[in-house]
């Protein structure tokens, strides 16, 4: 993706996210320059990968398939291990009408996935096998605001504004926005996008980017290469 291209989705994603009555954390807005002067006392937003993620899976295709995500906080996994302290994280993202979020699931995260407005969002489902693979017989069992919800294999679950899903480790999933733009909210156990997303085709998480243009905020994946 060029660096243009992503400074113009981080400014829309902003009105957007601002037009459902959501505001962004303060440190959402810092220039590259102030992250880095903040390093040593913020040291907490790079160690837990806090803020804007844009991907396209490194397909070069982001309005076909991709997502917008933002990380609000998130918790570390040596916590998860003793059993106390921030054993949780928070996401906001959006999901553009008819852009595919593609066919995953997470070894460890249990997920909350919220449709906070827009359109419907549409989540494909499968249960996974013995072996961590799709199961395309098994049928899916999937909370629903905590309500119990059967469907066949690879069935389609549609939440409208307000709705959500629990997705329990191992449950594959893909999802898209039908009607209109989602916002998406995400409340789960601890994140970690480096090592525990498997998704169903070989693709990249992140994106490769073209710097055509300087960055007007960091993206989470910038953070090794400008900060160090």
């Amino acid at each position: 993706m060029k660096r243009s291209a992503i400074n113009d989705i981080i400014r829309e994603a902003d009105a957007f996210i601002r037009s459902f009555g959501y505001i962004m954390p303060p440190f959402a807005y810092w220039s590259p320059e102030e992250m880095k002067a903040r390093q040593v006392d913020s040291s907490a937003i790079f160690t837990s990968r806090l803020g804007w993620d844009i991907t396209d899976y490194g397909q070069e295709k982001f309005n076909e398939l991709g997502l917008f995500l933002f990380t609000v906080r998130n918790g570390r996994y040596e916590d998860m291990k003793k059993g106390m302290g921030m054993l949780y994280a928070e996401k906001i993202m959006i999901s553009r009408k008819d852009q595919l979020s593609p066919m995953h699931r997470h070894n460890i995260k249990a997920e909350d996935i919220i449709n906070r407005g827009g359109g419907k969002l549409v989540l494909e489902l499968f249960m996974h096998d013995r072996d961590g693979g799709i199961d395309p017989k098994a049928e899916v069992s999937v909370p629903v605001d905590g309500t119990i919800h059967r469907m066949p294999a690879g069935g389609l679950l549609k939440l409208d504004p307000g709705q959500s899903v629990t997705l329990l480790p191992g449950v594959w999933h893909a999802f898209w926005a039908e009607g209109k733009d989602v916002l998406i909210g995400e409340v789960s156990t601890v994140n970690d996008d480096l090592t525990d997303n498997v998704f169903r085709e070989p693709i990249g998480r992140f994106s490769n980017i073209d710097e055509d243009v300087a960055p007007v905020h960091l993206l989470v994946s910038d953070y090794e290469k400008w900060l160090g």
